[in-house]
């Protein structure tokens, strides 16, 4: 077995463990499942040619994201109209949920997500979702830190407008 081959084998493996997070995390920066699909089927072949040196690397699933949100981002800045894609309740309802926390308010929060600007989404999603460190949210966005302080601060204010049972159920966890 030549070098080239067990790189892509090396790759299919990383491809299989990755894809469905890959798939969730695009599902809650653009709301549609068939477009998360393409997002993340996007970052894979990227990752795919960008394989033999990410390999070698620690953690290849941080290029893989950020990939990934580049391509929403940018997909994002090249569409002209103002299209907002729903929540598909019946999709969301068929991947699995933490055992925790209330499902109805999850679906609200994530319609909620879905209002919000794709930066202030892509900002929420790794900081919160994903729970990258400010300095690793700054790192794969391109963003300064303190732009990702006052982002996240933002757009969660935003989302609280949009959700008044996030500010009740922070209220009564002691949270700002």
């Amino acid at each position: 077995m030549g070098w080239f081959h067990r790189e892509r084998i090396g790759f299919a493996e990383f491809a299989e463990v990755n894809q469905t997070v890959l798939r969730r995390t695009a599902y809650l920066l653009c709301g549609d499942w068939h477009l998360a699909e393409d997002l993340a089927q996007t970052a894979l072949e990227k990752v795919y040619v960008a394989w033999p040196k990410l390999e070698r690397q620690e953690h290849p699933e941080a290029y893989a994201k950020r990939v990934l949100i580049n391509a929403f981002l940018d997909g994002r800045r090249r569409k002209s109209s103002g299209e907002m894609t729903g929540i598909d309740a019946d999709a969301l309802a068929r991947t699995p949920a933490p055992a925790h926390g209330d499902p109805e308010l999850r679906l609200t929060l994530v319609d909620a997500l879905h209002t919000l600007e794709p930066r202030d989404r892509a900002l929420l999603v790794l900081r919160y979702w994903e729970d990258l460190s400010v300095e690793e949210t700054a790192r794969r966005l391109g963003m300064g830190v303190s732009a990702v302080k006052t982002g996240a601060m933002r757009a969660l204010a935003r989302l609280r407008e949009r959700v008044p049972e996030l500010t009740r159920k922070a209220a009564a966890e002691g949270r700002p």
